[in-house]
């Protein structure tokens, strides 16, 4: 999964994308690593693998899945028609499968707004109105295109492509988004897909805020979450400055301790990181034992064949059952064994909906 950080110049994305990169997963030590220096692969912070851990004692230890994040350099208007390094950045955007749109929620005289002003909405209409630019020159395109094989040769997947690309055209030249388009059924949602529209992206918005707004957030906020309440959109408020202060403390206990004073119970980075997770209907199986606790990804809905696949194509393969123990169940009785004995091991066959936090085990003959 790789969620791309946009906004305009000086709103806080740099300052939130390095407290990602050393906030050293702040619910325990797990890695972060940079791919390049503006891309990073970041743990999802999972309380219940710390638990496992410690119940295991696993002799490889606990691994955590991931996210990739993109730092996307500042936006500015025109970037649609190559302004600044606009044509890069939205090429950047592209290849996401989320974003996280900052946006400044904080007066400070010392960090120059390229707008002269702090006004949120009007910062998310600016980058919104480049991105529907972009898809709308995608969309002309590739009408263009389609309407010659519709014509041509009564291509009926040709016409159903060409009619859901003229109600895309539609509500961008409106100044909307490609997402307020409901799709109906598989064979749109493939066409919206082979888009690639970057205003179809699942998107959430961070109120980067100051420290004093960091828990109730302040009246900037409120003017967002009022904007977006009709996006089926996330709004994360986070003070980026303050989260920079707590990833520099050493350990976990001194990060608590930091959070507790300015009245958090979590970081924000962790909510960030969590609900961007979510965002995509990502979900978490895991695998648990003496020599690794693991964190699996799948996405919401698949069954227990798919989730066997992700650890090994040949165990989606050559599936033959799944056992199931329910993570509270796991925790309460301590491990497998007793779980067993206790009759709360599930024997699972291939149209098991696997549930966030199931621990996995896959049997399979290829």
């Amino acid at each position: 999964m790789k969620c791309g950080i946009v906004g305009l110049p000086n709103v806080g994305k740099s300052t939130l994308f390095n407290c990602l990169s050393n906030a050293k997963a702040q619910s325990a030590n797990f890695p972060f690593c940079t791919i390049e220096p503006n891309v990073g692969v970041i743990t999802v912070p999972d309380e219940r693998l710390i638990r496992l851990g410690e119940l295991c004692k696993p002799e490889r230890g606990v691994i955590p899945t991931t996210v990739e994040i993109v730092d996307i350099a500042g936006l500015v208007k025109g970037a649609s028609k190559g302004e600044g390094l606009g044509n890069k950045f939205l090429a950047n955007i592209r290849e996401t499968d989320a974003i996280i749109h900052v946006l400044r929620c904080f007066d400070d005289d010392n960090v120059v707004h390229v707008d002269g002003s702090v006004n949120p909405l009007r910062d998310k209409e600016v980058i919104e109105a480049e991105l529907q630019l972009k898809d709308l020159e995608t969309i002309e395109a590739r009408i263009q295109k389609t309407e010659k094989q519709a014509k041509a040769g009564g291509d009926k997947q040709a016409k159903l492509a060409l009619e859901l690309m003229l109600q895309y055209r539609q509500v961008l030249s409106e100044g909307k988004n490609a997402r307020t388009v409901e799709l109906s059924g598989k064979d749109e949602e493939a066409v919206a897909r082979d888009l690639f529209l970057l205003t179809n992206k699942p998107v959430m918005y961070v109120c980067n805020v100051d420290e004093a707004s960091a828990v109730s957030g302040n009246r900037y906020v409120d003017m967002v979450r009022e904007a977006v309440k009709d996006e089926n959109a996330q709004v994360v408020v986070l003070a980026a400055k303050t989260e920079a202060e707590i990833a520099e403390l050493e350990t976990y206990e001194e990060r608590l301790m930091f959070l507790e004073e300015i009245g958090l119970k979590e970081s924000g980075c962790n909510r960030l990181i969590k609900a961007a997770y979510a965002l995509l209907n990502l979900r978490t199986f895991l695998t648990a034992g003496s020599d690794e606790v693991r964190a699996w990804t799948f996405r919401e809905g698949w069954k227990a064949p798919q989730c066997a696949g992700v650890i090994h194509t040949d165990f989606e393969k050559g599936f033959i059952r799944a056992e199931v123990i329910k993570y509270d169940d796991y925790i309460t009785l301590g491990g497998e064994a007793a779980c067993r004995a206790a009759g709360k091991l599930g024997v699972e066959g291939k149209d098991y909906i696997v549930q966030d936090g199931d621990i996995m085990h896959f049997l399979f003959n290829v």
